[in-house]
């Protein structure tokens, strides 16, 4: 627990949380019909 709150606050605080954007949305529906489940 304590890495993943060092990694999110400390390393990767430029990591966006929250819900996805319609644009991001959109890029992953059309890599995952591209690529599938990897």
């Amino acid at each position: 627990e304590s890495c993943r709150l060092r990694w999110t606050n400390y390393l990767r605080p430029d990591i966006k949380r929250g819900r996805f954007s319609f644009e991001e949305e959109e890029t992953i529906i059309q890599l995952h019909s591209i690529l599938g489940n990897k």
